[in-house]
């Protein structure tokens, strides 16, 4: 711990300068400057919150043990008491500050862009990732974030989807459901099954944070736009204009289509970001993947292709198989409550990096 002792001052120290700077009218007059200040300002506030626990700690621990050379025993057995419960707090207090000095994702603070696609298992496939579906947009509604779809391609009669597209924007949306993308497992009675056998489907997710444009430069000339009348929802208008559009990145061969606007303009504005995110995605994964060569993530490395979670619904139960974790809480769970699994899932990776840093 004390070889980041002298880092942790120097946080302090930026701290109290930007609390200084926050206060100048020269930079609360230069809305940029001011934002810019107020970020750096909030994202260090809760470390250092935790600094100053933990100096006001480390003080108490001393004091209470000079007492312990006092001549009156009562004294001394008041802070010999005390001496077991201070030094949890402390040692508490490391390991939180250990993790807020751990190297942030920079995508975490970004809105994403939630993809869920049917895979094996026909229309119960479908019926999946409609329930999917409902769960992250009932976990973004508890966590205040805003969902709106940008595609969908409905599976049939049955309901539910072959594939469907939708933008979460909320703060901390990517820091959160980063840890979905993969394949979700189903095993369940098909509503359709007269003989009462179990099936067992799967839906993948992919979980993209929206890209900047300055991020991920995209040359027009590489792009082919085809326009064409939309048979999605919206109602009569939507199909007496060419208002969807698709189009597709030459380099990479990435097709993205939006027809859920009755505007041309929007959904192509739309289908940009969508497709910018992916290309971002594509760089994230690459990454990750060679990441992956020399060391094994316990979340696994992003891959699509790991099958992270099985929903067993005849047992009410949810296993997350990259930490081996198994609860019977399905009806809860599937109702948008994902909130515990995905914190044990994040005090998991933080674990093994810390673990990484010795």
């Amino acid at each position: 711990m004390d070889k980041i002792l002298n880092k942790l001052r120097d946080i302090e120290l930026r701290y109290r300068e930007l609390e200084g700077l926050l206060s100048d009218p020269q930079v609360v007059s230069k809305q940029g400057l001011y934002q810019k200040y107020a970020k750096e300002h909030a994202d260090l506030s809760d470390l250092v919150d935790t600094i100053r626990a933990y100096e006001k700690s480390k003080k108490r621990l001393a004091e209470n043990q000079e007492l312990l050379s006092e001549t009156d025993e009562e004294i001394r057995a008041m802070a010999r008491e005390e001496l077991p419960p201070l030094q949890e707090e402390i040692a508490s207090l490391e390991k939180r500050i250990k993790i807020l000095l751990l190297p942030k994702d920079p995508n975490d603070d970004k809105n994403v862009f939630l993809e869920i696609r049917a895979g094996t298992g026909g229309d119960e496939a479908g019926l999946f990732a409609g329930d999917l579906f409902r769960m992250y947009a009932r976990y973004a509604e508890s966590q205040g974030w805003k969902v709106e779809i940008v595609s969908s391609s409905p599976a049939g009669g049955m309901g539910g989807f072959k594939e469907i597209i939708a933008q979460v924007e909320g703060r901390g949306a990517y820091s959160r459901l980063k840890y979905e993308s993969g394949t979700h497992r189903v095993q369940r009675v098909p509503v359709t099954e007269a003989q009462g056998r179990i099936h067992t489907s799967a839906v993948t997710v992919a979980i993209m944070p929206e890209a900047e444009e300055v991020e991920v430069m995209i040359d027009p000339n590489e792009l082919r736009i085809d326009v064409y009348r939309s048979t999605g929802h919206g109602g009569q208008s939507v199909n007496t204009t060419d208002s969807a559009v698709r189009i597709t990145h030459l380099p990479t061969g990435l097709v993205v289509t939006c027809q859920d606007e009755k505007s041309q303009l929007k959904n192509k504005t739309k289908a940009l970001k969508v497709l910018r995110s992916r290309l971002l995605d594509a760089i994230v994964q690459k990454k990750n993947a060679e990441q992956a060569q020399t060391r094994k993530s316990q979340i696994g490395s992003g891959d699509r292709s790991e099958r992270i979670r099985t929903y067993n619904f005849p047992q009410g139960r949810i296993t997350d198989h990259r930490i081996n974790l198994t609860r019977y809480d399905l009806d809860n769970f599937i109702n948008g409550n994902i909130g515990p699994m995905i914190d044990t899932l994040a005090s998991h990776r933080q674990a093994e990096l810390l673990n990484r840093q010795g």
